[in-house]
């Protein structure tokens, strides 16, 4: 119990001590002061803790110091001495602690990784820097790896992993495409904080096959770039729809540390169809309303600035009209150290008390522990004035030797912080820092204050006298500042003369002067009143003053507490302010402003504008030209005009515009001088020698200019040299071996005098020391013969008269002219990158033989043969042209299975190089074209025969074709499919075992290496019997689609039946009936009439026609319509699709170019086939011509 009582007490005489000591000393920030004064280093600037460096550049570690006397450096890393003497890549700056390692002159950044610290050391003390450690930064390549493409049904979702590379500092990841173009993102398709890019569900416009994650390393400025990812989604109809679930992150739970004034991150991304929805939450509280923030679609929660009251658990709730799915996230908030009271330096006198305090707080709570001169201070020098208790260091009677600087360092898991706090302990006698008789000037009844800054250690004590050796000052009248300041509450004009400030300690004494002036105050004794006044009158306001004669009054007008109108209506004099023509906008209020610099006073009046009795109209019209024209002052590049205006005829002149005449140069030609405003009558105008000079003057109003005023006398000034020299001087040859210069010559009066000549010199750069010279006049080029091909000329013109030269011209840099390139581009390489496109590189040529301005390449490529046909053509070379250096470049629309050559020569201005040695290159097989055609014949009971032709694009060796069928039924059902695959070497198969009276659906496909073609599809029906044969159809709409065409047997129907009976009956009954009147007598022209009113729907049917699908009328010769059946032979042309462009022109045939650019016009023309074997081009029978129209 006694233990406890006394620990009570000496905690609480603690408190009482600190509570009575002295403050510490101020040093005032006087820079002549503190250099006089000794003090221990400080740190004044440092590199960053955690200081990550660029491997390629110098490392610069950076540490400065001030102290008195300059402190010295020294450095420790890892923990141990640096001894920067023995390492040749390390130099420290003069006069600093900097140091810098040569990283550019053959030193590894790897080698001074570590951890670095700074002592900046004086004979007060030695100051230490954080702990600097240094890393250079990585960008690591990615790892290859084999990437397999993506195949995922249309619906679920999707995680593309990137997993970059580990950098330092870590990469910024993004995607993009082949064209660098960023993939778009959406509440569906978005990237995560790890890079990954997550999908919710696919869809079909997903499916590409370049997405690319890229890296990009800011510190060492470089990119990255992953393997492309393919992704391919196919479709299942319907497409299930699906509650959500989390793909990021898993399970229900997770935590999430974060530190004290960091930004927090939550994610949560899920899948699901529809897409879901994301909202968060904080549990048990709200999220906080200024700092939160929701990216990346709502799937981010941000928040900025976070503190320990933001722990807790946020839950993220992802919802569709399926369902719903939640995580949630517990965060907890940590804390690095950060400052209470961070420790402040003492200047203390000896025999003073004083403290350090080193208050800190985090989470955990953090540990502090002291270092004196960065030693810590448990082995340090004892000093028996310091106290160390916990976050405190208490001194008690310090002495000089006292004199430290201590480190407090406060540290938990999550960080350190350091600072520095010196103890300086100064005996100096007192120093006044005010300037001697200093002046202070008032206004009578404001307060005064006259200032006495001082130092002094011990802290000197003030006392202020009036006068120089008058009585100390003392009362109420007067307050005195801890400062030193003296105050005059209200000071009176006695209160003028001389104060004098002395301070004393007990060091010494000293003491300094000032002055005291009270002045009057300014007054207003005259006020601007309040007028009214009519529109397009005159009114004027007045501000008379009284002030003190030693000040110096400035008077300022404002209209509504604004500037005054730019307006010449407005006239301020001494002491009044006058307007002119008044309007109605000058309504307002007039405010005189008076300011001395010691006070200001003002007085404000408000104007009233009312309407003016009507006056007759007035006639506005351009002004009278200006008359009287007269030179004086002539001088010899400068006179003085002046004239009379004329008549302004109701609308002021705005302005003078002045012309003149060169006599001289162009007579009768008059330029622009000048323009002057419409208050001014005289001008002063500068001249230019050798010119005859007249001038003119018109005058403007706001209805337009005067006539030009009569001319005035002549003025001839004297020659001079010239003042410029010719512009745009270049130098370029066009020929091989000469150099040409050109220039724009002076104009007339530009000469300056008579006799205008050019001196034209040149040498070449870098060989000649003497210049070559020739002097020309009347041109403005000159070729220079004999040079050597295309090498760098300095070039200079120089014009001169018959006075002298113009001063001396600025050099110009020109080339002798270009001749063809020597030399041909070497290593000529090519790199097939898939078949249809090549990569080119080639070693560029020695700029020295190219012999001119490199342009850049010409790649000639050209097609030699397809290695299918092993057929040679016509070859059409083509060109690629690559600008400036480049040493590769891509050759886009190749054609499969080919072979190719190619050459390549440099470009100057001149022309083409001779071309590199033939490269040949081939490229490698493609998937073919479709077949060329496929007819179906020869129809039996349960037989077809197909015949077909080769692809008119192989794109490589057939190994075999593909061919599929399967039979539709009468509801347009279609059965089982059936697949045979068939030799490459045949070109005709027939189908046997089919079902008679049946329609087929055929689909037909070449085949190499690579994979299938295009297909092409027919349709054929098995015959009902001997007399009965199927049609052929024409290919379905959308080649390749499984749909079976809308054929209708009518021949079965019970109304078609019926109506060919009532034909029969009719025809029978109209026979009847002619064969009785034609026995009744005379002749009826049945054959005739007949053949005169045919009618299609009667005519008789020929029983050989075996074509399917089209009646025989009068239009029978016309090309088949769009929709109608495949012409009689059965032959399918080799394109299969609705959509091809033959499909829809109205010219010849298209045609492609061997680089795949489109030529021609497009052709909708299809011409009727002619009849194969026993077919005739009669009419169909009803039957089957009824068929072909369903």
């Amino acid at each position: 119990m006694m233990k406890k009582r006394s620990i009570s007490a000496s905690k609480a005489s603690l408190v009482l001590f600190l509570c009575q000591m002295i403050s510490a000393l101020d040093v005032p920030l006087d820079s002549k002061l503190l250099e006089e004064l000794s003090q221990p280093p400080t740190i004044t600037q440092q590199s960053p803790k955690d200081y990550i460096v660029d491997p390629r550049e110098n490392i610069v570690i950076q540490c400065e110091a001030k102290g008195k006397p300059p402190p010295s450096f020294s450095w420790t890393r890892n923990g141990t001495h640096f001894d920067i003497d023995k390492d040749a890549q390390v130099t420290m700056k003069p006069n600093s602690g900097t140091l810098v390692v040569n990283i550019m002159n053959g030193g590894k950044a790897e080698a001074y990784e570590g951890v670095y610290q700074c002592t900046a050391r004086n004979e007060r003390g030695a100051a230490i820097s954080n702990n600097i450690v240094i890393r250079p930064s990585r960008s690591p390549l990615w790892t290859k790896e084999k990437l397999e493409p993506n195949h995922v049904r249309e619906g679920d979702s999707l995680v593309l992993h990137c997993r970059p590379p580990v950098g330092l500092p870590p990469p910024i990841i993004f995607w993009m495409d082949n064209a660098f173009q960023r993939l778009p993102q959406s509440e569906r398709v978005s990237q995560g904080l790890n890079g990954d890019l997550y999908f919710s569900n696919v869809q079909p416009e997903d499916t590409r096959e370049d997405y690319i994650c890229y890296a990009r390393f800011n510190h060492t400025q470089t990119i990255q770039q992953k393997q492309p990812i393919s992704v391919k989604v196919f479709s299942t109809k319907p497409v299930t729809e699906r509650q959500p679930i989390l793909l990021t992150p898993t399970g229900s739970t997770s935590t999430k540390v974060e530190l004290r004034g960091n930004v927090l991150l939550l994610e949560c991304i899920a899948a699901g169809l529809p897409t879901p929805v994301i909202r968060w939450i904080k549990e048990g509280g709200e999220l906080p309303a200024n700092r939160t923030f929701f990216e990346n679609f709502k799937k981010t929660l941000k928040i900025t600035d976070v503190s320990e009251a933001d722990s807790g658990n946020y839950k993220c709730i992802a919802r569709n009209i399926l369902g719903s799915a939640h995580h949630v996230i517990s965060v907890t908030v940590k804390a690095a150290p950060y400052w209470i009271t961070a420790p402040r330096n003492l200047v203390l006198s000896p025999g003073e008390d004083g403290t350090l305090i080193c208050r800190a707080n985090g989470n955990p709570k953090p540990n502090i522990s002291w270092l004196a001169n960065g030693v810590p201070i448990s082995i340090a020098p004892e000093d028996p004035s310091r106290k160390v208790d916990g976050d405190t260091i208490i001194f008690s009677h310090v002495q000089e030797r006292s004199s430290a600087v201590y480190q407090c360092n406060a540290s938990n898991e999550y960080g350190y912080l350091l600072a520095n706090a010196f103890v300086n302990v100064l005996a100096e006698p007192p120093r006044i820092l005010t300037p001697a008789n200093k002046l202070y000037q008032v206004i009578a009844d404001s307060p005064a204050l006259l200032d006495c800054a001082y130092f002094g250690s011990p802290k000197p004590e003030i006392e202020w006298f009036r006068g120089v050796k008058g009585s100390i000052l003392r009362g109420s009248e007067y307050i005195f500042h801890d400062n030193g300041t003296l105050e005059i509450p209200v000071a009176q004009k006695d209160s003028t003369g001389t104060y004098t400030c002395v301070a004393r300690n007990e060091l010494g004494k000293i003491q300094n002067e000032v002055q005291l002036e009270v002045k009057d105050p300014t007054m207003i004794i005259k006020q601007p009143e309040y007028k009214v006044i009519q529109r397009y009158g005159q009114v004027s306001f007045e501000c008379i003053i009284k002030h003190d004669t030693t000040l110096l009054p400035t008077i300022i007008w404002l209209k509504d507490n604004g500037e005054l109108p730019d307006d010449e209506r407005f006239l301020v004099g001494k002491d009044n302010l006058t307007i002119m023509n008044v309007t109605d906008k000058d309504d307002g209020t007039y405010t005189c402003i008076v300011n001395t610099t010691l006070d200001s006073v003002s007085a404000s009046a408000v104007l009233t504008v009312v309407a003016a009795p009507p006056t007759p109209a007035i006639i506005y019209a351009r002004p009278n030209p200006p008359f009287d024209l007269e030179l004086t002052g002539q001088l010899e590049r400068s006179v003085e005009l002046s004239w009379i205006p004329g008549d302004e005829n109701n609308s002021p002149i705005t302005s003078f515009v002045i012309e003149y005449e060169d006599g001289l140069h162009e007579p009768g030609v008059w330029h622009y001088q000048t323009e002057v405003p419409g208050t001014q009558t005289t001008v002063q105008l500068k001249l230019s020698p050798y010119v005859n000079y007249s001038f003119r003057v018109i005058a403007v109003n706001e209805i337009g200019r005067s006539q030009p005023s009569e001319p005035s006398e002549q003025y001839l000034t004297k020659s001079a040299n010239p003042d410029e020299n010719p512009s745009n001087v270049q130098g370029i040859g066009s020929e091989p071996d000469n150099l040409v210069i050109t220039w724009e010559s002076l104009k007339g009066f530009q000469s300056n005098g008579p006799g205008l000549q050019y001196k034209v010199s040149w040498r070449q750069k870098d060989v000649d020391d003497e210049w070559t010279s020739v002097i020309v006049a009347n041109v403005s080029k000159y070729i220079v013969s004999g040079t050597p091909t295309f090498v760098p000329y300095e070039i200079k013109v120089q014009a001169l008269n018959d006075l002298g030269y113009a001063p001396e011209p600025s050099e110009v840099i020109g080339h002798s002219g270009e001749d063809l390139p020597m030399v041909a581009p070497g290593n000529v390489q090519v790199h097939v990158i898939n078949s249809t496109l090549a990569k080119v590189h080639w070693d560029p040529v020695p700029l020295k033989t190219v012999r001119g301005h490199l342009q850049g390449y010409k790649v000639y490529y050209w097609k030699v043969q397809s290695l299918s046909r092993r057929s040679r053509r016509h070859v059409e070379k083509k060109i690629l042209t690559f600008r400036g250096n480049k040493t590769f470049g891509m050759l886009p629309g190749l054609e499969p299975y080919s072979s190719y050559k190619l050459n390549v020569r440099v470009v100057n201005g001149k022309g083409e190089g001779p071309a590199s040695p033939d490269k040949v290159f081939k490229t490698p097989e493609g998937v073919p074209s479709s077949p060329s055609f496929l007819k179906i014949t020869n129809p039996t009971l349960d037989s077809l025969t197909l015949e077909w032709g080769l692809p008119t694009h192989p794109n490589g060796i057939l190994t075999s074709y593909i061919l599929k069928f399967q039979p539709i039924n009468n509801t347009h059902e279609l059965g089982p499919l059936v697949e045979i695959r068939i030799p490459a070497n045949e070109s005709s198969l027939i189908l046997k075992n089919l079902n008679y009276s049946t329609r087929y659906k055929f689909y037909f496909n070449a085949q190499t290496s690579v994979g299938s073609g295009s297909q092409i599809t027919e349709e054929a029906v098995t015959i009902m019997d001997e007399g009965k044969m199927a049609g052929i159809l024409r290919p379905a709409v959308g080649a390749g689609k499984a749909m079976a065409s809308r054929q209708v047997d009518i021949a079965t129907q019970g109304w078609f039946i019926g109506l060919m009976c009532a034909v029969a009956l009719l025809i029978l009954i109209l026979l009847i009936v002619c064969f009785i009147r034609r026995n009744k007598g005379g002749k009826y022209p049945v054959k005739e009439k007949e053949d005169a009113h045919a009618d299609p729907e009667i005519q008789p049917m020929k029983e050989d026609d075996g074509t399917f699908g089209e009646y025989s009328d009068a239009e029978d010769h016309k090309p088949l319509k769009k929709g109608s059946r495949t012409p009689s032979d059965r032959t399918v042309k080799k394109e299969d699709s609705d959509d091809s462009l033959v499909d829809y022109g109205e010219g010849v045939n298209g045609q492609f170019n061997e680089d795949g650019s489109f030529i021609g016009q497009y052709s909708g023309k299809k011409e009727k086939e002619p009849a194969e074997g026993n077919e005739s081009s009669e009419a169909p029978s009803p039957v089957n011509a009824m068929n072909s129209f369903v």
